[in-house]
């Protein structure tokens, strides 16, 4: 067992350490420049296809076996946003200090081309199942794309493969128990402290309860199909985020006076506390370094940029252009973490918490318990309570996410009908992630979590040209309105039948 630990700390600190988080920053900065740094200069035009058409276009649904946009979009921040809003926040500013916030934006901002990227690549190299639905994501780039460049057929089917048993065993342990466990620990300790909870069979009875229910709940989603998934996310993620954010602004207008504060810390702090000032150098470059880290990390770890995971559902959408599918990734990470991360950032930075004069958190403060005092500290125990019930939705959102993406990495790995035998343990590991307190099997998951993005950044990186000409192809024709041929698919079939679609104005 010590063994294992210590490979698994090996690995893990291979995978999230610095090697992994200059691989992901290093993918952003390249995709942001072969790109123009799309996220600023077309600023506007993102916008208006993502937000802007909420109430329109990006509702419609021209493709019988193909979600609408925006139905899509609430589908893949069901599973990005998640406890990582706001345990990840805490833990980011309790590491690196305020000054962790400041390099959480940058992740984020570099972080939106590369789920732009992912995005882009995953519509383009899609394709349709044995049922009609669509399938798409890292697998089928890393297969299709990076196979077709010389010498690399068996490498692009080899990282394919990898990179789903990377995923199906992250989704039992990052998307299921830990998840599972989240909201039970939390529902417990709120609702049931001193509480004689007994046995039952030798499982803590609350506990056993708390999985049932949940069972319950994501069978019946779950077991409905994508569509159902797809339904309740979209009911969900609104009014999860709205909720949230808006009990955040009520904590940030109470302390009102303290928010030029807070953002003077955040940037005052960005390269390590002022308290090291007088103190050695290679002390103030360590603390410097843990800042950065710490709130890059966070940041990746709460948007999924570089992962891979969220791509597996944004190709069911009925978007043709697979550009304009990316423009939605570019949201996805800009909800993520500009606005809900950064909400979580300012409700702790401005509790006592936190010493804005340092940019450290109080002695005895601990990441686990940071949010719920900054709450309850404003609000009392109403404040507490509201934490509690943010966590147990993001978690379960989480949870209903990676169902969709491990089921269909079984599907590439082992056909359709072996997805639906995946849903079936998937939802069983329920009452398993409600009454263990395995530590190990989380922190393995969390390691097979972060090694996703390895075989999935190589794809990326080698198809970086492909990025440049479908970037390059819609600015021409969407923007500029120049009159070029379109370039929707690799698949010729495809590509025809998207074409139409796009002569029709259904792009």
């Amino acid at each position: 067992m010590e063994t294992i630990i210590r490979i698994n700390n090996a690995v893990n600190g291979f995978a999230w350490g610095t090697f992994g988080l200059v691989l992901l920053l290093g993918t952003g900065i390249i995709c942001t420049l072969i790109t123009g740094f799309f996220q600023i200069t077309h600023l506007g035009h993102w916008y208006k296809k993502t937000f802007g058409s909420i109430r329109g276009e990006g509702r419609i649904v021209n493709d019988a076996g193909a979600l609408s946009q925006y139905r899509t979009f609430c589908t893949a921040l069901c599973a990005t946003v998640g406890t990582g809003n706001i345990a990840g926040v805490s833990s980011a500013i309790c590491v690196g200090g305020a000054g962790a916030v400041f390099w959480m934006w940058v992740a984020a901002f570099f972080g939106m081309m590369v789920k732009y990227s992912e995005n882009v690549l995953g519509i383009y190299y899609r394709r349709r199942n044995v049922e009609g639905a669509w399938s798409g994501g890292p697998m089928y780039y890393l297969e299709d794309g990076v196979g077709s460049l010389k010498h690399c057929r068996k490498l692009g089917r080899g990282l394919g493969v990898i990179f789903c048993i990377l995923t199906m065993v992250a989704s039992f342990g990052i998307g299921n128990m830990i998840q599972i466990s989240k909201i039970t620990i939390n529902v417990e300790e709120t609702f049931f402290r001193g509480v004689d909870k007994g046995t039952f069979l030798g499982l803590p009875k609350v506990n056993l309860t708390i999985g049932l229910v949940l069972m319950l709940a994501a069978a019946i989603i779950i077991f409905g199909g994508f569509r159902r998934v797809a339904l309740a996310s979209e009911k969900l993620i609104p009014f999860m985020c709205f909720s949230y954010i808006l009990g955040c602004l009520i904590v940030a207008l109470i302390h009102v006076t303290k928010l030029p504060a807070v953002f003077a810390a955040i940037f005052k702090f960005a390269l390590g506390p002022e308290a090291v000032k007088g103190g050695a150098v290679g002390t103030a470059v360590q603390i410097a370094l843990n800042t950065i880290k710490s709130g890059c990390k966070r940041g990746i770890f709460s948007n999924e940029a570089g992962l891979g995971s969220s791509v597996i559902v944004h190709c069911n959408s009925c978007a043709r252009e697979p550009v304009k599918q990316g423009l939605w990734g570019m949201a996805e990470v800009f909800v993520d973490t500009i606005i809900i991360c950064t909400m979580t950032a300012v409700v702790v930075l401005s509790s006592d918490a936190v010493d804005l004069k340092t940019g450290l958190v109080a002695a005895g403060t601990s990441d686990a318990t940071l949010v719920a005092r900054a709450f309850r500290d404003c609000l009392g125990k109403p404040g507490e309570w509201f934490v509690v019930m943010a966590i147990v939705l993001f978690a379960f959102s989480t949870f209903i996410g990676w169902s969709y993406y491990g089921a269909k990495v079984t599907e590439y790995l082992l056909g359709v009908k072996s997805a639906r035998a995946y849903r079936v343990i998937f939802v069983i590991i329920i009452i398993w992630g409600s009454v263990t307190e395995s530590s190990l099997a989380w922190e393995i998951s969390d390691t097979f979590n972060g090694l996703m993005m390895i075989p999935n950044l190589i794809g990326v990186l080698a198809l970086s040209p492909l990025i440049v000409k479908l970037t390059r192809n819609y600015i021409e024709r969407r923007i500029k309105g120049k009159d070029i041929e379109p370039m929707l698919s690799f698949d010729p079939d495809l590509q025809r039948d998207a074409m139409k679609a796009v002569q029709k104005g259904a792009y």
